[in-house]
């Protein structure tokens, strides 16, 4: 199991990048797959903490009877459009894949008010981490992905 605080132990400038990318927006959206073996895309918060990538999933939600029956996901931060003519400007994005691990029931504390609903929690397994942008100069897509077993690759696409 690679833990976010592992991953940003291994690229610690690349996980900045995927933290504020991730903070720029409270709303990500996660793909879980159905029993049918098809793709659901849900709406979802997560959270940073010191050691991991954790997220829930209300009582009776579809997406965490996805992520019981088959723990893969993946995470897509908030995203924003490029501005025509000022695309350098642009954050770009960032995606983390890998596995929910179940981590219990919400908790009171991770509820602000303590009454929110009750639900299940699980901590990432991260198997990939992508950060999508562009160069210097605004005219070429840069892909920079990272898995445990082969590390950091950075890929430009006209």
């Amino acid at each position: 199991m690679v833990s976010w605080m592992e991953f940003r132990a291994a690229e610690p400038e690349l996980a900045q990048r995927v933290r504020q990318l991730f903070d720029a927006g409270r709303h990500k959206t996660i793909a879980t797959v159905r029993a049918d073996g098809s793709p659901r895309i849900s709406g979802i918060e997560c959270e940073f903490t010191e050691s991991d990538l954790t997220f829930g999933s209300m009582t009776g939600a579809r997406k965490g009877a996805d992520l019981a029956r088959d723990p893969r996901f993946a995470l897509h931060g908030p995203n924003f459009h490029p501005e025509p003519g000022n695309e350098g400007a642009w954050p770009g994005e960032a995606k983390i894949a890998g596995r929910a691990i179940p981590a219990g029931p919400v908790s009171a504390e991770a509820d602000a008010e303590g009454d929110g609903p009750d639900g299940e929690m699980f901590v990432a397994d991260i198997t990939e981490v992508v950060v999508t942008g562009l160069n210097d100069e605004a005219n070429k897509l840069v892909v920079e992905s990272w898995t445990p077993e082969r590390g950091l690759q950075r890929v430009e696409r006209d």
